[in-house]
Parts: C-alpha cells; sequence; structure tokens
C-alpha cells in the first residue's frame, strides 16, 4: 500500500521583490513640492529682497519730493511707478515700506510667541487651578476685538515702531497659548512623559525636553499665519495715522492717497497691491507648512 509523501513547501521565488515601505517626503521637499507654498516663497523673497535693496536703489530718504506731484506711473524713468501728492517716489516707498511691515511681522509674532508659549505649556501641563487662572486671564484679552485694543494700546504709548510691535504682539497672544494648552493636553499623559516623570525630573526640564519640541509644528503653523494677520495690523495702523511718524510704511502710503484715490490711482493702488501679495504670500506657505508638517494629512496625500 502506498503511503503519501508529503511534499515540502516550495521555497519562495529570490526574483520576486519586495516593494518598499513608502518614504515620507521631508517637509522641506514637501513644502517646495506644494505649488501654493513655492508661489508664496517667491513672492515673499521679493518682498525681503525689496526690503534689503532699499537702501542701496534708494539712499535718499523716501519722504524727499523728487518730482513734480501727480506723475502717471511708467511715464518717466526716474520715478517708474510714479509720484504722489507730494511728489514722493512711490517706488521708494514701496522698498522702505516693505522692511517696515516686514519687522513688525516678525517681531512682534516672535514676541507674542513669547508670551503665549509658555503660558500655554504651563497652564496645560499643571492643570487645575493654574489652568483655569491662565485661561480667565487669556480670556480677558480675548473679549476686546484686537483692533480696538491695539488701536487703544498706541494711542497710549504714542505712535511709534515700537509701540506698535507691543500693541500688536499683546493682542495676538491668546490664540497661541490656546493652542499650545491643547498640545499640552494631549501629551502629559504620553509614556514618555510619564516616564520623565518617574525618573524625577523638574517640570521645566520635561517641558523642555519631552513636550514643547512635539509641538513644534502646529506652532511653527500658527506663526507663519500671525505674521500675515501683524502686517495687516500695522497697514491698519499706519493707515489711521497711529504709524511710526518717521517710517515709511504701506499702510500710511494707502491712507495718503485715499483722498486722491480718482484723479491718482496708483498712489494707493501699488502700496495696497504690496500688502496683499504679502499676506497672501504668507498664508499660502502656512497652508504649504500645515500639509508638510501634519502626520494626517501626509498620510492622505
Amino acid at each position: 500500500m502506498s503511503r503519501a509523501v508529503a511534499m515540502p513547501d516550495p521555497a519562495p521565488d529570490a526574483s520576486v521583490a519586495v516593494p518598499p515601505a513608502p518614504v515620507r517626503p521631508r517637509p522641506r521637499a514637501a513644502i517646495l513640492r506644494h505649488p501654493g507654498a513655492a508661489l508664496g516663497l517667491v513672492i515673499l523673497a521679493g518682498a525681503i529682497g525689496a526690503a534689503l535693496l532699499a537702501p542701496v536703489l534708494y539712499p535718499a530718504s523716501p519722504w524727499r519730493m523728487v518730482q513734480r506731484p501727480f506723475i502717471p506711473p511708467f511715464t518717466l524713468d526716474r520715478v517708474p511707478l510714479g509720484t504722489d501728492a507730494l511728489g514722493r517716489d512711490i517706488a521708494a516707498g514701496l522698498m522702505h515700506g516693505a522692511g517696515v511691515s516686514l519687522v513688525v511681522g516678525l517681531v512682534s509674532t516672535l514676541a507674542a510667541l513669547l508670551i503665549g508659549v509658555p503660558l500655554g505649556a504651563l497652564a496645560g501641563y499643571l492643570g487645575g487651578r493654574v489652568d483655569d487662572a491662565l485661561m480667565r486671564f487669556t480670556e480677558l484679552f480675548q473679549t476686546v476685538p484686537s483692533f480696538a485694543l491695539a488701536i487703544v494700546l498706541v494711542a497710549i504709548l504714542q505712535p511709534s515702531l515700537g509701540s506698535m510691535i507691543l500693541a500688536i504682539a499683546l493682542v495676538s497672544w491668546p490664540p497661541v497659548t490656546r493652542l499650545v494648552r491643547g498640545e499640552v493636553l494631549s501629551l502629559r499623559s504620553r509614556e514618555y512623559v510619564q516616564a520623565a516623570i518617574v525618573t524625577g525630573q523638574t517640570t521645566f526640564t520635561i517641558l523642555r525636553r519631552e513636550v514643547l519640541p512635539n509641538t513644534l509644528s502646529p506652532i511653527v503653523v500658527l506663526a507663519s499665519l500671525m505674521v500675515a494677520t501683524a502686517i495687516l495690523l500695522e497697514s491698519s495702523l499706519s493707515f489711521l495715522g497711529l504709524g511710526d511718524p518717521n517710517r515709511m510704511s504701506w499702510g500710511f502710503m494707502v491712507g495718503a492717497g485715499r483722498t486722491v484715490i480718482r484723479q491718482a490711482w496708483w498712489i494707493t493702488a501699488f502700496p495696497g497691491l504690496a500688502i496683499l501679495l504679502t499676506v497672501l504670500a504668507l498664508n499660502l506657505i502656512g497652508e504649504g507648512l500645515n500639509d508638510a508638517l501634519n502626520p494626517r494629512l501626509s498620510r492622505e496625500r
């Protein structure tokens, strides 16, 4: 009687290649592949270049009268974008104003982060009465409209570049505090945080080494959008005459041309277009950063 012989399983075919695991692109590469973010970076680079080249191309004061008033754009090579009601060069004002807007936006955002990040981290990590007290303090600033509070602060401190930066920072930090608090609340129960507590590390060390580094992605995205908001606030304050009287700014140029907009549209149109493009660029960069740094969006794509 024949006995069935069990045949060994065939060896796996070495010629069949196992597909490699998908490689997640680095954030920098993902941002550059994002068409909106790439366009935003180009526009922002143009604004930064204008601010850096302003002292070289237009070393004289942008307040100086260079030609007769109301010269239309693209008429004279010396003033390619025309002149305003006092004969000042629009192109010189745009390039010098770029530096003011970018400095105010960047410095006020950094100041707001220095206020909001520590408060949000302490509120989320400590909880209890500390959380309640810090959140009530944050809500106190949010009960007053940001623009109205900024106007009051600048009027009290006297219009200057420093007072605008301080006012914008003081009205911009509450969203940062709320964002960081939410992120820390979701992180403080993680295993690596609990392990750090067991090993006896101090609260400051745990926040600095274990918690805050894992909250950088949403903070970076929010910061890019805050710079755009700060530029809008600075332009609005300058439009109302609360800007630095010694600094040319885009908001001041828009305000100076509003009374003659029918006969000299370029006085308002060019600085308004500069504000629009810069704010749009920063929002596009923020969207690209969100897509690059958000793991969920990265997996969906």
